[in-house]
């Protein structure tokens, strides 16, 4: 026992893969004896003693369930609770019929041990997701047509070579035999060609946007309102461009983008806690069943232990800044220039107040002007994906603080907040040409001491794309190339004065990571990632050389950790 208590974990972890081989061999055995003649004197004593009809539906069913246990082997290598006991009473029925076809105990005993193997991995299995939800890939149908296709080649060969010498009875049963073969391989292509048919069909090729027209996009405000774990990040879902999956329960979703072949998830599943991985094991899979390429990108450390569950290569693509507001003081020598620059701001009449989303809609054209203003000096347009962008409805979906100058508005920033109150973040951040000179300090300052008053526990910054990365001779190439580019590509978008800017808050800068099936896949990624975020190749082109000044930062890179 106590040696059985020491093994059972990685009996524990390696039983899903392993049964899964063997369930898939004990499928392709099944569908290769019913395409293969019977043993002539054992099915003689068969006939004499059973009903034809039976030995007929016996032999049939038995090639049907071989292809059933084929498909199972893909629920069983996913962990599926439901593939495991639905193999076990397939392999036991499948034993059952084997003696009835033509008394292949061999077969019998094979898959009565292979039953009685899986029964004590119940909790190897741990994932609760029904038959139906299984993703089967392309890949993975091709391949049980070519199993399939193998064993009708293979009893087309055994009952051209076979002797069975010249009687009668035994060409009779022969005969007989062949027939019954090629109807239990004909049903077994049938039944692989139904469920091929249906799975296309059940699933959609590309799950829909899900924009402000739709039932679900109350669901996702419902999630977020409610949320057991977001970021301030996780509201960029209400921007109209992503699409969804959708726990059991309905309490967590997880969000995505997709362009092309690519398949982004966003930062973690948003919502229970407890949800999190089974969300990230069905977008994987329903990206395996569309032949793309999924990945998720902006998760912090906290999640890693998830995507190596999946299987995924991981990469580091910057670091987010994040400034408690319990210890943040703008008192001392080293804040100074921050402190004279909000204190001057007020005296000269300055003001600030947050709004709630409620009373947003009176003061969208405003912000609209403003807006326009902001982006006709910073080439690029509106963003998407991992940015919010300036649309009326998504604006109002959330607190705006704003500063007014002499009366009138003359900066806001929209304000990503969470149920939990463990963080919030500024998501549009502009201001009007005539503004004061760093208006913009000011407003983060009063948005310092508003967050700290409504019980935040911390304000996030954003992420500094490829700060962070290490240069070292064994460090990885992606990493070797990111901080090549960090240090030297400033032409192409001002990395390093991103970082400068978000350090004199003092943040806790925290590392963010993308993550794929492959390594190659990844730097694909990236590039889709920053096309979805800039709206395709032509947005990318109408970038600005700087995208941060150090007085006032436009929007920078950020996702959900």
């Amino acid at each position: 026992m106590r040696f059985w208590r020491e093994l059972k974990p990685a009996a524990l972890a390696v039983a899903p893969v392993l049964g899964a081989v063997l369930t898939l061999a004990a499928g392709v055995m099944l569908v290769a004896s019913g395409a293969t003649p019977s043993v002539p004197d054992r099915f003689l004593r068969l006939y004499e003693m059973t009903p034809v009809y039976l030995i007929e539906v016996s032999h049939f069913l038995s090639s049907i369930l071989g292809l059933t246990l084929v498909m199972l082997a893909f629920g069983l290598r996913s962990r599926l609770d439901a593939a495991w006991g639905a193999t076990i009473g397939a392999l036991l029925l499948a034993a059952s019929l084997s003696l009835l076809k033509g008394f292949v105990w061999e077969d019998t005993a094979l898959l009565v041990t292979l039953a009685f193997a899986l029964l004590p991995f119940r909790k190897a299995f741990p994932r609760t997701a029904r038959l139906s939800r299984m993703e089967i890939t392309p890949g993975w149908l091709a391949s049980a047509f070519a199993a399939l296709v193998g064993a009708g080649l293979l009893g087309l060969w055994s009952f051209e070579h076979a002797d069975y010498a010249d009687q009668p009875f035994w060409r009779m049963m022969v005969d007989a035999d062949a027939a019954r073969s090629i109807r239990a391989w004909a049903g077994a292509a049938l039944a692989l060609f139904a469920f091929g048919l249906w799975r296309m069909l059940a699933t959609a090729a590309t799950p829909p946007v899900v924009g402000e027209a739709d039932r679900d996009f109350q669901r996702v405000r419902h999630i977020l309102a409610n949320a057991e774990v977001a970021e301030p990040g996780s509201n960029v879902a209400l921007l109209g461009d992503k699409r969804f999956l959708f726990s059991a329960s309905g309490e967590s979703f997880l969000m995505f983008g997709v362009r092309g072949r690519s398949w982004i998830a966003l930062g973690a599943p948003v919502g229970r806690r407890d949800e999190q991985l089974e969300l990230l094991w069905r977008f994987r899979e329903l990206a395996d069943a569309h032949a793309a390429r999924p990945g998720i990108y902006g998760i912090g450390a906290d999640h890693l232990p998830d995507v190596v569950e999946l299987g995924f290569s991981i990469q580091k693509v910057g670091e987010a800044a994040a400034v408690p507001l319990e210890t943040f003081r703008i008192e001392g020598t080293k804040r100074g220039n921050l402190r004279r620059a909000w204190r001057k701001a007020g005296e000269e009449g300055a003001t600030f107040e947050v709004i709630p989303p409620h009373q947003i809609s009176d003061l969208v054209p405003t912000l609209a002007k403003i807006s326009d203003a902001w982006l006709a000096e910073h080439a690029g347009g509106e963003k998407g994906f991992s940015m919010g962008g300036f649309y009326p409805g998504y604006v109002s979906e959330f607190p705006v603080a704003v500063v007014r100058f002499e009366g009138a508005v003359v900066a806001f920033a929209t304000l990503w907040i969470t149920a939990a109150k463990t963080s919030f973040s500024m998501d549009l951040m502009r201001y009007a040409p005539a503004a004061p000179k760093r208006i913009m300090d000011y407003l983060f300052v009063e948005l310092i001491e508003w967050g700290r008053a409504q019980g935040y526990k911390a304000v996030e910054f954003g992420m500094a794309p490829l700060a962070g990365l290490e240069d070292r001779p064994l460090a990885p190439v992606m990493s070797r190339v990111g901080n090549l580019f960090f240090e030297h590509a400033e032409e192409i978008y001002n990395f390093q004065g991103v970082r400068t800017y978000k350090d004199k808050y003092d943040p806790l800068w925290q590392p963010r990571y993308i993550a794929a099936p492959r390594k190659w896949a990844i730097p694909l990624l990236l590039a889709d990632v920053g096309l979805l975020s800039s709206g395709g190749v032509a947005g990318l082109a109408k970038r600005p050389k700087k995208a941060e000044s150090p007085e006032a930062p436009s929007q920078t890179v950020s996702a959900p950790s």
